[in-house]
């Protein structure tokens, strides 16, 4: 009966056969054996894409897949495949040590169980057990030389880098990384075939971290959210927070900036609504339409100025000021009117020429009219408010010392008489020849006074007596 061989060539000699040789051959198969169990050897696989088939020499050494550990060698211009006999079971530590970006596959010679490949960059060690559980689609399995997977060790610690290489570290949704207290740091959130993600890159000396947007998508935005209510705050360290936006070619930009702590400062500024708006500066000439102002404060000495940036109106500002000038603007038919007002309860209105300068009116400088009217045989006259006055006598009437005297001013008086009815006057009126005249007090007639205040008596400085009505 003739001797039969193991799958990795191993001679099995049958019983009273091979007299006189067999002890070589037993030391064949020891040293075989030995070779098996913690072999090295190398194959190269040098050259273009291609399939390198290890096979077995039967009773003899140096076959390559008889061999624990095998190391594959050469410069590799495409992909490569190496395969063992269908019947190989045995585990093998294999390393890729060949040049060039390709990948070596290891596998049964034929069929479509499982097989263990090296990437193109991939150029370390794998251990791979070959089971031949299946006649004809016998599988190839690697064996994780790190950690793949940790299942009974619940606080595992690395003593060292981890080094993903090249691969990723795949989180669950909504898990991430914990500090070292086993609170929840960063959370990791994903998303149905996603295709964007975030790019953290670090930076040499005298640059910055950067946090990108890229992915599968032309046009990425950046969000970043806070909870509820909350805000992004963006801080300082030597100085105040702020946030530069730089143009297309980030060779320049602009910064938007907190005040700084010695101001103690917490506020809110709102962006403008509505469409689209440029920001108004301190420094740039902007063109501003259709603005609310409220209270807006000028300086002392500032103006308004015109299309050519000429002062057009100036204002000068008094300490503890409480009377100021009014401007309001007039329906259809009316006029509009400048009004003395402010917290004086009398308020009077300046006007002041500059040097030889004067006052000019282009139209007509009008005063109205107004009715003075007598109670029990007076009249009351405020002749601030009733310069020019006029008065239809009902009763016999003097007129009482006038209120609100200013020196130098000037009042018009109108008598008209509704009968026959005498007038008389305080004695604050002087009349020329410090004699009042002899008015007409006829029904139906007309006359009229001037005076001027010297700051002590109205004095006369005209008069037009016995006057038609009509």
């Amino acid at each position: 009966m003739a001797s039969t061989f193991t799958p990795l060539g191993v001679e099995l000699q049958a019983t009273g056969e091979n007299a006189g040789t067999w002890g070589t051959k037993t030391n064949t198969n020891l040293q075989l054996i030995e070779q098996i169990v913690g072999g090295f050897t190398q194959q190269s696989i040098a050259g273009g894409a291609q399939t390198t088939t290890l096979s077995v020499s039967d009773g003899s050494t140096g076959a390559t897949l008889a061999h624990r550990m095998i190391e594959f060698t050469g410069s590799i211009t495409g992909n490569q495949i190496v395969t063992i006999p269908l019947d190989v079971q045995t585990f093998y530590i294999l390393r890729n040590s060949t040049s060039g970006a390709y990948t070596v596959q290891f596998k049964y010679a034929s069929g479509s169980g499982g097989t263990v490949t090296f990437s193109a960059t991939d150029k370390g060690d794998k251990i791979v057990v070959a089971m031949a559980d299946d006649g004809t689609n016998p599988n190839i399995k690697e064996i994780s030389i790190g950690l793949s997977s940790i299942v009974s060790d619940t606080s595992p610690q690395l003593g060292g880098d981890l080094d993903t290489n090249d691969f990723n570290i795949a989180f669950d949704d909504a898990h991430g990384i914990n500090d070292e207290n086993g609170n929840e740091q960063i959370i990791f959130q994903t998303t149905s075939s996603a295709v964007n993600q975030f790019d953290i890159t670090n930076a040499a000396t005298g640059n910055p971290p950067k946090i990108s947007a890229t992915g599968g998508d032309t046009n990425i935005d950046l969000d970043l959210e806070a909870k509820g209510t909350g805000h992004l705050t963006v801080r300082g360290n030597d100085n105040s927070g702020a946030i530069q936006l730089n143009c297309e070619n980030n060779s320049h930009g602009q910064q938007i900036k907190a005040q700084p702590h010695s101001a103690s400062v917490t506020n809110t500024m709102l962006l403008p609504a509505g469409a689209d708006s440029t920001l108004v500066s301190l420094v740039s000439t902007d063109t501003l339409t259709n603005k609310t102002l409220t209270a807006p404060k000028i300086a002392d000495a500032g103006f308004i100025a015109d299309a050519n940036g000429n002062e057009q109106i100036i204002f000068q500002t008094t300490s503890s000021a409480v009377n100021e000038l009014e401007v309001t603007n007039a329906a259809t038919g009316n006029n509009p009117a400048i009004a003395a007002s402010g917290g004086d309860t009398n308020v009077g209105l300046e006007f002041t020429a500059k040097g030889s300068g004067y006052i000019k009116f282009n139209d007509l400088a009008y005063i109205p009219q107004q009715a003075l009217t007598s109670s029990s045989n007076a009249v009351a006259w405020d002749v601030q408010a009733k310069p020019n006055a006029y008065h239809l006598t009902t009763e016999n009437t003097t007129f009482a010392a006038p209120t609100n005297s200013v020196e130098g001013s000037f009042i018009c008086l109108e008598i008209n008489y509704n009968g026959s009815h005498t007038i008389a006057f305080n004695t604050v009126f002087e009349f020329a020849a410090s004699t009042a005249p002899t008015f007409t007090s006829t029904d139906g007639k007309t006359d009229i006074l001037v005076f001027r205040y010297n700051g002590t008596v109205w004095q006369e400085v005209g008069r037009t007596l016995n006057l038609s009505e009509s």
